[in-house]
């Protein structure tokens, strides 16, 4: 048997992210995966670019990694995000950049006899969001093929990100689940990551689970980071990480 932690949406909080690492590595794990969201809202994107590629053995494309490598896609994001962009652009540089636009949006993979697939946002694409609240057939969808993951692998198991709500649904014997958000919760004010639990790369069928860690840390210390960097959009930042509540936008808007 084998464990994965998959962690996601980071967001340059690198507080939350070193105390997952912590965990990870004190657990005995050896494989992590990321499923995107590196950067964006957080004062350290590029040390948690650094962190993930040192880290991970592989990191997905997120939605807000794709917006600052491209400033301007075609997707409603919060006004004032022009001036966001450009803060982390430039201090992501050049090389950062061109890592994140190469990122791939799937990993498939087998494990105790499930087919696995892993990526940020949904079946559709990284703007393409599904919330635990979602009609049924939102869900059943996830598990389509399509131009964006590319594969003939239709999945059992279905990990994704992007919402920062942690949940699970199974239908008919295929699972799907939400892995939540390390840098930035927004159900409750504590880190988060899930564990797979299997015979990695195996197709015979064998004991399978997948488990939610969630963590205390320090706060004060990632809303002091983000003070003393002179990011933009401080204020509505502080209040996500101390109250797990989203920043008065429309539940759509992440």
């Amino acid at each position: 048997m084998e464990r994965i932690a998959l962690i996601s949406d980071i967001h340059g909080n690198i507080v939350a992210l070193e105390t997952v690492l912590s965990d990870i590595r004190q657990r005995g794990i050896q494989r992590v995966f990321c499923l995107g969201d590196v950067v964006g809202k957080g004062p350290d994107p590029d040390k948690a670019v650094d962190i993930c590629r040192n880290a991970c053995e592989h990191v997905m494309m997120g939605n807000w990694d794709a917006i600052i490598v491209h400033e301007n896609p075609a997707f409603p994001f919060p006004k004032g995000l022009g001036l966001h962009a450009k803060w982390h652009r430039e201090k992501l540089g050049a090389e950062r950049l061109d890592y994140l636009e190469h990122l791939p949006g799937t990993v498939d993979l087998l494990m105790s006899g499930r087919k696995v697939r892993l990526f940020h946002a949904s079946q559709q694409g990284v703007y393409y969001r599904v919330f635990h609240n979602d009609p049924i057939e939102k869900h059943l969808a996830m598990f389509d093929n399509t131009d964006f993951t590319g594969y003939n692998f239709t999945p059992d198991v279905i990990g994704y990100a992007d919402i920062h709500y942690p949940y699970r649904r199974l239908y008919d014997g295929r699972m799907l689940f939400n892995i939540g958000s390390v840098g930035n919760p927004l159900d409750k004010p504590l880190a988060c990551y899930e564990i797979l639990e299997g015979n990695y790369g195996s197709g015979d069928i064998a004991p399978f689970s997948v488990s939610l860690v969630r963590l205390p840390y320090d706060i004060d210390f990632a809303v002091r980071r983000a003070y003393d960097s002179h990011m933009p959009d401080i204020e509505p930042y502080e209040i996500e990480l101390r109250t797990a509540r989203y920043r008065g936008l429309p539940p759509n808007r992440l």
